[in-house]
C-alpha cells in the first residue's frame, strides 16, 4: 500500500492563532488537545489535516507548496469575499471576465493559498 498525506505542516510565528483562522476557512476546529500559546495546533478536514508548528524566524520568500481552495457550497467569488471577512488578503487576482481563473490569497501570517471555482462553476464553462 503506498502512503497518505495525513498532515501538511505549516511553520508560522503563533500556531494555535493561525490554526484558528484556517480552521473558520474549513469549517473546522483546532484539535481539543490544542490550546492558545501551545507550539504547534492541529486543524482536521475532510482532506489533509493541517499542522501548525511555531518557529521562531518569519516568513521571507514565497511558499514552496501551497494550497488550493476548491468551495463547495458557494462560488468562488462568494469564497474569497468570506475569507478576506475571515482575516485574509488578497494578493494576486487571476480571475478572467469569463469566469475562469482563481484569487491568491494570504493569510493572516502571509502565506499564499489560492481559490479556485467550485465544481459547479467549473461545469458550467466547460
Amino acid at each position: 500500500m503506498s502512503s497518505l498525506v495525513r498532515h501538511v505542516t505549516i511553520d508560522c510565528a503563533d500556531a494555535y492563532a493561525l490554526a484558528s483562522f484556517w480552521a473558520k476557512v474549513l469549517d473546522s476546529q483546532v484539535s481539543d488537545d490544542d490550546k492558545p500559546g501551545d507550539p504547534e495546533a492541529l486543524v482536521e478536514s475532510a482532506g489533509a489535516g493541517l499542522l501548525f508548528i511555531q518557529v521562531p524566524e518569519g516568513k521571507t520568500v514565497k511558499n514552496r507548496v501551497h494550497l488550493d481552495l476548491q468551495p463547495q457550497d458557494r462560488t468562488r467569488d462568494e469564497e474569497v469575499e468570506r475569507l478576506l471577512a475571515l482575516g485574509a488578503t488578497l494578493f494576486e487576482d487571476h480571475r478572467n471576465p469569463d469566469g475562469t481563473g482563481w484569487a491568491t490569497l494570504k493569510d493572516p501570517e502571509g502565506n499564499e493559498f489560492c481559490v479556485e471555482r467550485s465544481k459547479a462553476e467549473r461545469a458550467a464553462t466547460s
